[in-house]
């Protein structure tokens, strides 16, 4: 039987494939490595830390490379968005140490178990976020990374969590003018909104993180946001402000656009 499907543990152990983590915590981080030499990279760990397992196809070469957290990663609707991106950048990191698949979600991953694989246990060590970033130095990405043009339009893995809530949350803030007396309207609509953006995906995320993300917004939203609070006159008058702010600014930088060209002309 094809697709993925939710079963009983034992049954799902008896599967090449298994789901990385559940479906409300991230407790291991997995690149998959399409090269013939996967493991060797893998354990070549001059510029990254030692992985906890590499899970490999023996007619390919090519591994699954795991690292098993000390403290989870929670993905609920009551999580902190910072821990998760910082998560995905570790991540990143890890798969440019050992230029890995960079369209691989991380939805599933080969069971170490099944006698397909050759699976090479390194060691129980378990690492925080912290140590593996300091392990990493150089192929940590920057802090602005999953606002790059790729990122953004094909985000992977924990990636597309953060990705998710970051638009849907931009959108939520202009869609609040809709639903001032409204609350539940408010919800629905994010929620609808970002079961659209997700669908846009290469490899949407589960409806569980979806709800979950947009809970998570829809929470903030009308408990701390001020914009909420103070109601829809200071909203129009903040939201005219910005607009107008914008305006100038963009009108200056054609202003000089404009005249620096005119001096290359001379």
């Amino acid at each position: 039987m094809r697709g993925v499907y939710r079963t009983s543990r034992r049954d799902a152990l008896g599967k090449r494939f298994i789901e990385t983590n559940p479906h409300a915590l991230s407790n291991l981080l997995v690149v998959d490595i399409d090269h013939p030499d996967a493991a060797l990279r893998a354990l070549s760990a001059a510029h990254h830390p030692m992985p906890t397992a590499v899970v490999e196809n023996p007619h390919n070469g090519h591994a699954h490379a795991v690292w098993a957290l000390s403290e989870p990663v929670t993905r609920t609707e009551y999580a902190r968005r910072k821990p998760l991106a910082y998560a995905a950048a570790v991540t990143e990191g890890l798969r440019r140490a050992v230029d890995g698949d960079q369209g691989y979600s991380g939805l599933l991953t080969k069971n170490p178990t099944h006698e397909d694989w050759l699976t090479h246990w390194i060691g129980p060590q378990l690492r925080s976020l912290d140590e593996l970033a300091h392990g990493l130095e150089a192929h940590m990405p920057p802090p602005r990374w999953r606002e790059t043009k790729t990122r953004r339009s094909n985000p992977v893995g924990l990636g597309r969590n953060c990705a998710l809530f970051e638009s849907a949350r931009h959108w939520a803030y202009r869609e609040i003018r809709n639903h001032w007396h409204d609350p539940d309207g408010l919800a629905a609509a994010i929620h609808a909104e970002a079961t659209t953006r997700n669908l846009e995906f290469a490899e949407p995320l589960p409806a569980s993180e979806v709800r979950a993300i947009a809970a998570s917004i829809h929470r903030w939203i009308t408990t701390h946001s001020r914009m909420w609070h103070d109601g829809p006159a200071v909203y129009e008058a903040t939201f005219t402000a910005i607009q107008s702010a914008r305006g100038k600014k963009s009108s200056v930088a054609r202003q000089e656009r404009d005249e620096k060209r005119r001096q290359e002309l001379i």
